[in-house]
């Protein structure tokens, strides 16, 4: 059984903070690529914000169309907030996915939720930025996975030097 192909998809982004800290996400969160549209970014890009450098191990890719070449059997998914979604909270993720996020200061495209095999939004009270919203749609993928039911290893795998904390045992409080 192969892994799963995991992929984010950016529609012209306008900051190259918020593709820095998706960037630190897709690496959080073991995403295999960050796609993305547009040249409002690649004019930013020189401002260095993949603060982890993310981008040595997970391609970040500037393309024409964030459709082409994907592996079979990846389901495309629009991040939206819009009418008839799927609330994230009750969605089941596809093994295999490119979820696609629209710019900052604008919506998808209407032919791409079209093309969309599913459209999920966040619920919130107002609308996130881009960043947080990749956060929170790649943070709901991984809890809902068997990878993080209770998993140490996970903690382990994650946490960095500096962090040595524990958790007493019930017989210790």
């Amino acid at each position: 059984m192969s892994a799963p192909f995991i992929s984010i998809g950016l529609i012209n982004p306008k900051s190259p903070s918020n593709v820095g800290a998706v960037m630190r996400a897709a690496g959080c969160y073991q995403v295999d690529e960050v796609r993305y549209t547009g040249s409002r970014y690649d004019r930013a890009a020189r401002f260095h914000t993949d603060t982890q450098n993310i981008s040595l191990n997970i391609p970040l890719k500037g393309l024409t169309d964030l459709l082409n070449d994907l592996p079979s059997g990846t389901k495309v998914v629009c991040v939206e907030l819009v009418e008839g979604a799927t609330a994230l909270p009750s969605f089941v993720h596809p093994e295999n996915a490119l979820y696609v996020f629209g710019p900052e200061d604008g919506s998808l495209d209407q032919a791409l939720v079209d093309r969309a095999d599913a459209v999920v939004y966040v619920p919130t009270v107002g609308c996130m930025n881009l960043a947080a919203s990749v956060n929170v749609l790649l943070y709901d993928r991984l809890a809902k996975s068997a990878r993080a039911q209770g998993s140490d290893a996970l903690i382990r795998s994650s946490r960095d030097t500096n962090n040595s904390v524990r958790v007493k045992s019930p017989a210790q409080q």
